[in-house]
């Protein structure tokens, strides 16, 4: 079997596991800048995406002035390549982490490459929820607290979970994109040490590991969102 790997996925072998170039180093590495980032994008994102809808046409706070500077926020930051963006921010990154390069500094640009992709997501699946149900609450005095909370974050949870799982998948191709100039994980892997080096075996086994990655995410998510549906069905 040895004889066997040896033959077939040499480069990938002589990595290793540990170490700074070692396979599990830029796994966790992948999973670090991917939690991280959705975590900090998402927040900005969700905050995003509730405002939309709250001073959209019809929302409970309508305020065109409102929606515009948020709506276009969102559209500028999601008009913006990626890789552009890894280059605009880099000057914001280093100021605010002391250094450009490496999986903490990626967190920057992509939790701003992820933000705007999931406040459109966000503003989708809260316009899903029934106005009917929105006017209620506020008949009985609800404030907007309490109807963001208990009513369109509860209503549209099953279909958040969705955009969520969407949006992480959407963020482990970006660290990808970011490995590739030199924040580390599968992305470098696959550029640096696969294929500017000309080592196949390297690039096909970063793609195996991102697309596995990509894989445990839908499943989980699918997995979540159907019991989120069963429950709410009952």
């Amino acid at each position: 079997m040895k004889d066997f790997l040896e033959q077939w996925i040499p480069n990938v072998l002589a990595l290793g596991w540990y170490g700074e170039t070692g396979w599990g180093t830029a796994i966790v590495q992948t999973l670090f800048m991917t939690f991280w980032s959705a975590f900090f994008g998402g927040i900005a994102g969700l905050l995003a995406g509730i405002g939309m809808v709250l001073t959209g046409k019809g929302g409970i706070h309508e305020s065109r002035k409102w929606n515009i500077v948020i709506s276009k926020t969102v559209d500028v930051f999601r008009a913006v390549p990626f890789i552009i963006l890894l280059a605009f921010v880099a000057p914001f990154t280093k100021a605010l982490i002391g250094t450009q390069i490496g999986a903490k500094a990626a967190l920057v640009p992509l939790s701003l490459g992820v933000f705007p992709f999931f406040a459109r997501q966000v503003q989708v699946a809260l316009e899903t929820v029934n106005p009917g149900i929105v006017e209620a609450a506020q008949s009985v005095g609800a404030s907007t607290m309490d109807i963001v909370t208990t009513v369109y974050l509860k209503e549209a949870r099953a279909e958040l979970l969705r955009v969520s799982t969407v949006t992480v998948i959407n963020l482990i191709g970006l660290t990808a994109m970011a490995g590739a100039v030199g924040a580390g994980g599968l992305g470098t892997m696959a550029i640096s040490y696969g294929y500017d080096r000309f080592n196949t075996d390297v690039t096909v086994m970063a793609t195996v590991l991102t697309l596995l990655l990509v894989l445990i995410v839908q499943l989980v998510g699918d997995v979540l969102t159907r019991r989120l549906d069963k429950t709410r069905v009952r």
